[in-house]
């Protein structure tokens, strides 16, 4: 039986004390569950070294490829990025900091073959390891997605999301922040979907500052979720859907900062860093494959 191929994609935001690691076990479970994969960092405008140490894997793996925002845009942003330049049939998201083992992937495959889910959604064991705060911030949250939504999710933020990629191509996102988790569920439930959750082990972050929880992002959730509540709520039938990547950035349309898209350096650049080679496909235009 053949096995499907896999885009593992990793948001990046100054993570020079985990990138490295988190690449390694990222491919590590590829290329035991998986004989065709490609792993996406979407680098948001990182001021550490991270981008570099990035560039020095993908000299080394040519099925590594990192795509850089000259500006920064955030969790949703980032994760639009990446989902559009995804070329294989399953997509998995992973916060960079590795929040789980990406072991779990063997599992997640097996329950969407079992289940005949389109995605599958991963909720942790535990969440009061963060402390008290963190817990209650989450159980509001997942509890008030549920009651605008109607439909329960234990822990709709979570990074783990493994999808057959016709869902991504089906939903059109908007959040350019952290609501984007939700946004992709629920639409992707609304469009008629079919979702499995199953429970992971979480491994708190212990390296770097994580940019996720402040105040300022969480107000920044909630001003989307009034602008988006009217679509969100949209259901749309199986047979309207349309193939479709999330809807075109800033950029695209002359308005903002463009992403670009980086190949490992040759040897005789080896000493200078990573070279930006052409700038990251729009929407719609066709993502030319990096390596095997």
């Amino acid at each position: 039986m053949r096995r499907p191929s896999v885009s593992f994609v990793i948001p990046m935001f100054n993570e020079e004390e985990n990138i490295e690691r988190a690449i390694d076990v990222a491919v590590d479970a590829l290329t035991r569950y998986t004989d065709d994969y490609e792993v996406i960092i979407v680098d948001d405008a990182s001021t550490d070294t991270s981008p570099m140490l990035v560039a020095r894997r993908a000299a080394e793996n040519p099925r590594i490829r990192m795509i850089r925002h000259e500006k920064n845009r955030k969790l949703g942003g980032s994760l639009k990025t990446g989902f559009a330049a995804t070329t294989k049939d399953l997509v998995l998201y992973m916060d960079a900091d590795l929040p789980f083992d990406p072991d779990v992937l063997g599992r997640a495959i097996r329950a969407m073959e079992v289940t005949g889910a389109d995605v599958i959604a991963g909720y942790r064991h535990d969440r009061t390891i963060e402390g008290p705060r963190r817990a209650i911030y989450s159980y509001v949250y997942n509890a008030l997605i549920g009651v605008l939504f109607g439909w329960p999710h234990r822990d709709i933020n979570f990074s783990f999301k493994l999808m057959k990629r016709e869902v991504l191509e089906a939903i059109d996102l908007k959040s350019e922040g952290s609501l984007i988790d939700a946004e992709l569920i629920v639409k992707a439930k609304n469009h008629g979907f079919a979702i499995q959750q199953i429970g992971l082990d979480y491994f708190p972050r212990v390296r770097g500052q994580s940019h996720l929880s402040s105040p300022k992002v969480i107000l920044k959730i909630f001003a989307e979720l009034v602008r988006l509540y009217p679509e969100m709520r949209r259901k749309v039938p199986r047979t309207a859907l349309t193939r479709r990547f999330a809807s075109p950035s800033p950029a695209d349309a002359g308005e903002g900062p463009r992403a670009t898209s980086f190949a490992p350096p040759s040897p005789a650049d080896a000493g200078e860093g990573p070279r930006a080679t052409s700038f990251a496909p729009r929407s719609g235009e066709k993502v030319p494959r990096s390596g095997g």
